[in-house]
């Protein structure tokens, strides 16, 4: 088999490369096998990655085993919790497109064959997608797995519950002491957080794309299938690359269409769909995530309840069949076409597939609720759209109008209600907080999960254009597009202006005339973004608009782009 690692005998670079691997003590005869790297995000920050170096270490045995050389490759590793402190959390989207160019430099790079992924946390698995689309050679997902959560006072504690519990420590639900006892008991082992929140929804994603082996999401961090899947992974890699089975033949049209009927049965994190944008556009697949979740919208019901969209558990979903049996129920609905890492179309991997257990994912004839669960808005306050989520209890009939509240930053918003200087009915307008404006799309989401737990949940809205997290909910419509840095309308929104969010008719509108948002735009002209320096000021010269998944791309193709 033809190799692209394997060198010219007698050329500069086999010479310079033997004499490098041979130092480090590798076999004359294993130089000649196929070189596959091993993509580690490990880390002692964050406790979504503590345990990533004993998985590399099986997967490595495995790849060893089947006739590989593996390489293992360490990037950074973005931990939402833990990297969101600094510049208001705009590290946290950024960090996605950092992995995916660490990825090329350490991959393509040497010319490494293939590569098996170790994901876990929010950014890691779209950005191992992305890099995989992008470089487009052999290549599979292993999930990290959710962590183990404790109890206090004999009541289930998780990280989503200390998330929330800002807004009760404002409105006297609770104490500095509570949320230090929460804290301590919340997390019991390594892994991502238990709802379905965007690492959970990543990890699901991954599977129904079909670039992880099946049963792989969601699973127990350090588990026995965890571990299985990942020495499966292991050997199948080496396959991959004798089959010469790559991105491209698995990350088609259909595999986005599966994708996004997924995400719809499970109410999945709203940021499935800017990170299934970004790893279409990697790959240049031609889709368009929100037009399919707009198709769809009506067609798939929601399945499964997972905190925070109910009072399911995430390992329910898990012991029920996870991602394959969701997909079994929902067969009718899905392109049985699409091929996965496993080689296998997945009519034949579902003929397979054991069926859901009763009880934990419903059926389409009674299902959780009707859906849908994401819903992608237009108006005149997002003309290219936005996104909600809407909880399996949220009435879906919902119109909430009210005068806008404007903040420039997160902090002013937390500042005001816990002043209590928000009333309700009002519309919170977080802005400036995009791709470009953040930059890296700033965090709302801490004001959004305290909203959810204070007094003013349900009755009080909030529109963004900055970072929501999967577990955010309640009347939130996020990713507000054109954001106020590259000329949307949410820039030109001031105190008291009216805004109608309209779930029926999908649309989330500025009840302002246009004549009023002209005389705006002449009276204050666009707004001035402040470009930082270091990583985040080359992000803001790369970024693309978040319809097109805020990939990077050089500034003439992004500016190009941004003007059709």
């Amino acid at each position: 088999m033809k190799l692209r690692s394997n060198f010219r005998e007698g050329g500069t670079l086999w010479a310079l490369r033997k004499a490098q691997w041979t130092a480090l003590g590798i076999d004359p005869a294993d130089m000649e096998k196929p070189k596959i790297a091993v993509i580690n995000t490990s880390s002692e920050m964050s406790s979504c990655f503590s345990h990533l170096d004993r998985v590399a270490a099986v997967v490595k045995e495995e790849i060893r085993a089947a006739g590989g050389l593996p390489f293992e490759i360490k990037t950074t590793a973005p931990s939402d919790f833990i990297h969101c402190a600094g510049s208001s959390g705009s590290y946290i989207l950024p960090s996605r497109d950092l992995v995916v160019n660490d990825i090329e430099v350490s991959v393509e790079g040497p010319q490494l064959d293939g590569m098996v992924c170790l994901a876990s946390c929010d950014k890691t698995a779209p950005a191992h997608m992305m890099a995989a689309a992008r470089l487009n050679i052999p290549a599979l997902l292993v999930i990290g797995g959710y962590q183990a959560c404790g109890q206090l006072n004999n009541v289930p504690v998780d990280i989503e519950d200390v998330f929330e519990s800002v807004g009760k420590l404002g409105s006297g639900g609770l104490t500095v002491s509570d949320i230090d006892c929460m804290s301590r008991v919340a997390i019991r082992g390594p892994g991502v957080c238990v709802g379905m929140g965007t690492a959970n929804s990543m990890h699901i994603m991954s599977e129904a794309l079909g670039m992880t082996l099946p049963g792989s999401a969601p699973t127990a961090a350090e588990g026995d299938t965890m571990y299985e899947r990942a020495r499966a992974s292991g050997r199948r890699i080496v396959e991959m690359i004798h089959e010469d089975l790559r991105p491209s033949q698995v990350l088609t049209p259909a595999a986005f269409h599966n994708a996004a009927a997924v995400a719809l049965a499970l109410s999945t994190s709203i940021n499935v769909m800017r990170h299934l944008q970004a790893v279409a556009e990697e790959g240049r697949v031609p889709v368009d995530i929100y037009r399919i979740f707009a198709e769809l919208d009506g067609k798939v019901p929601v399945l499964c309840a997972i905190k925070p969209n109910g009072s399911g558990r995430i390992e329910d979903l898990d012991e029920a069949g996870g991602t394959l049996a969701v997909m079994k129920v929902l067969r009718d609905l899905l392109d049985l076409t699409a091929r996965g890492v496993d080689g296998v179309e997945l009519g034949d991997r579902l003929d397979r597939a054991a069926p859901a257990r009763e009880g934990a994912i419903a059926s389409l004839e009674r299902p959780v609720s009707a859906g849908p669960s994401l819903m992608v808005f237009k108006g005149s306050l997002a003309p290219e759209g936005a996104i909600l989520k809407l909880g399996t209890s949220a009435a879906s009939d919902l119109v909430f109008e009210g005068p806008a509240r404007v903040f420039e930053t997160q902090q002013a918003a937390l500042d005001a209600l816990e002043a209590e200087q928000l009333a309700e009915g009002e519309v919170v307008v977080l802005r400036g907080l995009g791709a470009r404006g953040g930059p890296g799309v700033a965090s709302a989401s801490w004001f959004a999960a305290a909203l959810a737990g204070s007094s003013l949940k349900g009755k009080t809205a909030l529109v963004t254009d900055g970072q929501l997290s999967g577990l955010n909910h309640g009347v939130v419509v996020g990713q507000v597009m054109p954001e106020a840095a590259m000329g949307g309308p949410i820039g030109l929104v001031r105190d008291g202006d009216p805004i109608r969010i309209d779930l029926p008719g999908r649309s989330v509108d500025l009840m302002v005339s246009t004549e009023e948002l002209t005389r705006r735009v002449e009276e204050t002209g666009p707004m001035i973004v402040e470009m930082r320096d270091g990583w985040l000021g080359f992000y803001q010269q790369l970024v693309t608009p978040l319809s097109r998944g805020g990939v990077l791309r050089p500034g003439r193709e992004a500016a190009s782009k941004d003007q059709k």
